[in-house]
């Protein structure tokens, strides 16, 4: 804590007594829960593995604070809720998040973790994406047979003069277009790049990576890229074909898929003047666009309804029904969109406000890292209670913000949360479960 005179506050009284506040209460901490982090991390060795692969150019007789403590400091930060630099000016004193990190003595600076971020390079941004690749492979303990692996763009909004930012006549503002890939609430790619581009650019090189390192792990798991209409491109569908990999990607509708469908629309148009009720089926058929060398297997979705004409489409070379391919397959993607959300929102992944373009890299990288370890507490610790499913602000709320007194000595620390805090055994249990083997 700072060791200036603290500032009375003065409340409106209860009944006859005064109510006055200062910031004096000594070593307190209001983040009881980041002690599970930590143990997390001891269990999963994240981001010491992250550490390791990040050049450090300093004096290392001149190092105070290392990679790997400023990584967790980072971290840790995020997972709380502390999103910018500036809040390091007193979190760092925070005893609670010392001992966590693995210090007696403060913490980084805000001025030296942004020296972090700005000495980032693309060599150590690839090399996080391959610790982020290696954890979800280590998350299994049998092989996979099935692996869908969801792609999407999305803007990540900026306001100064960042390099790479453009701006987006879709979205209309200012931004960078972040690429994401996940496997259900995992996350493996965090790829920042300028709003100027297509949005499946380099997507194609991703899955390749991504296939030959999950083959080399898994040489017989069936891998499905699924996707949006954004990320129909021939080059990127012909990959998939050339090396054995499904796909189930959508297509956006134009007068020939009309044409195609039209029959079975009709159909429906009148049933639904028949009967007054949504109408709702599936077609098949094989469309070639000008720039695609053979026909391709497109579903079609058509429904017909009070508000009108409602047809969607998708294309697949996956040898199942179509109802299946579309209702149980395509629209799960729809969930790939919370896991976006919870990055941006929940854990800051759109704190890109570094000038240069490749410390922001860093930054999303970090935001990654800090969803990793939020879905693997879910995974590892919380699995068949009542948090399993929270998203992480919620999850920070309810498990990682907990008054806590500590009391540090040469031989212990004991850290005593609040008695009144209502989620003890579940809590109790996180810990049961990660210190498990």
């Amino acid at each position: 804590m700072s060791d200036c005179i603290a500032t009375q506050l003065e409340f409106a009284p209860f009944k006859r007594r005064r109510i006055v506040s200062e910031f004096s209460g000594g070593d307190v901490s209001s983040d009881g829960g980041v002690l599970l982090l930590r143990q997390l991390e001891r269990r999963i060795g994240l981001l010491e593995r992250a550490a390791a692969v990040i050049s450090d150019p300093r004096d290392p007789e001149r190092i105070k604070h290392s990679v790997t403590d400023m990584l967790k400091q980072r971290v840790f930060a995020l997972c709380l809720g502390y999103e910018d630099l500036n809040d390091h000016g007193e979190l760092r004193r925070d005893v609670l998040l010392q001992t966590a990190v693995g210090r007696d003595t403060p913490l980084a600076s805000a001025p030296t973790l942004c020296r972090l971020e700005n000495r980032a390079s693309r060599a150590a941004a690839w090399a996080l994406h391959e610790v982020i690749v290696e954890r979800f492979i280590a998350s299994f303990r049998d092989a996979p047979t099935e692996l869908v692996l969801d792609f999407d763009a999305t803007d990540d909004r900026v306001h100064g003069q960042q390099e790479g930012r453009f701006f987006h006549g879709y979205y209309d503002h200012y931004c960078f277009l972040p690429l994401y890939v996940f496997c259900g609430e995992q996350l493996l790619v965090s790829y920042l790049r300028p709003s100027k581009i297509d949005a499946a650019k380099h997507a194609w090189a991703i899955l390749a990576l991504l296939v030959k390192r999950l083959r080399r792990e898994w040489p017989l798991v069936k891998i499905i890229l699924r996707a949006d209409s954004g990320f129909c491109r021939n080059r990127l569908l012909t990959w998939c074909e050339r090396h054995g990999v499904g796909y189930v990607v959508g297509l956006a509708k134009n007068s020939r898929l009309n044409a195609l469908s039209e029959a079975k629309r009709l159909q429906l148009a009148a049933q639904y003047e028949a009967t007054r009720l949504k109408q709702r089926a599936f077609t098949e058929f094989y469309y070639a666009a000008r720039t695609w060398q053979a026909a391709r297997r497109i579903i079609a979705r058509l429904e017909y309804g009070e508000q009108g004409d409602n047809p969607r489409y998708i294309l697949s070379n996956l040898e199942r029904d179509a109802a299946t391919l579309y209702d149980a397959l395509y629209c799960a993607r729809g969930e790939m969109e919370n896991r976006i959300k919870e990055a941006q929102l929940g854990l800051f992944a759109d704190r890109t406000s570094c000038h240069y373009f490749v410390a922001n890299q860093f930054r999303l990288l970090l935001a990654s890292l800090a969803y990793v370890l939020m879905e693997r507490l879910r995974n590892l610790a919380l699995i068949g209670t009542a948090f399993a499913r929270l998203q992480a602000s919620t999850l920070r709320v309810k498990l990682l913000k907990i008054g806590a007194v500590i009391l540090r000595n040469t031989r212990r620390v004991r850290v005593l949360l609040s008695s009144a805090y209502p989620y003890q055994p579940i809590y109790a249990q996180a810990l049961r479960a990660l210190n498990s083997t």
